[in-house]
């Protein structure tokens, strides 16, 4: 993969993150973990996998993908505002390696389907500048699938 320049996408849940820190330090690729780590927002920014996972953005291989909210939130609905502190502060710690997106066509949702609109009304509550909101958006997606491409 690294000879590819490729990088992985992983999918776990929070409570699960400390038992692959080894594992995660022996990738020689970038990885991007989904759905900002499966926290459970209820739980609050405090918790020690969030932590964990802040930790993880020290490395400049980690990105994270801020998705999810619906599947992350206590609530259970719109507009997600548990979920927007835990975004604020991934997108605080490493700005330039968050992605966004929506998880269309959110697979194995049991509960609810999320109006696609209002997980996108969510990204100026997460990235409160313009400049924020390039990087999400744009930036960082080019520079994760497209290096150098940016000029």
């Amino acid at each position: 993969m690294a000879r590819l320049d490729w990088h992985i996408v992983l999918h776990f849940d929070a409570k699960d993150l400390s038992g692959y820190l080894d594992m995660l330090d022996l990738i020689p690729t970038p990885y991007v973990i989904d759905h900002m780590g499966r926290i459970d927002a209820s739980l609050g920014v405090e918790q020690e996998p969030f932590r964990q996972l802040l930790e993880l953005m020290g490395d400049d291989r980690c990105w994270v993908k801020i998705s999810g909210a619906e599947r992350l939130t206590a609530g259970g609905s719109p507009p997600y505002d548990d979920v927007v502190p835990f975004a604020r502060a991934l997108i605080s710690e490493a700005p330039d390696r968050i992605l966004w997106g929506t998880d269309w066509p959110h697979p194995n949702m049991k509960s609810h389907m999320p109006d696609d609109g209002k997980l996108v009304d969510f990204i100026p509550k997460i990235a409160v500048t313009p400049e924020l909101r390039q990087k999400l958006l744009v930036d960082n997606p080019m520079n994760l699938y497209w290096p150098g491409e940016i000029g």
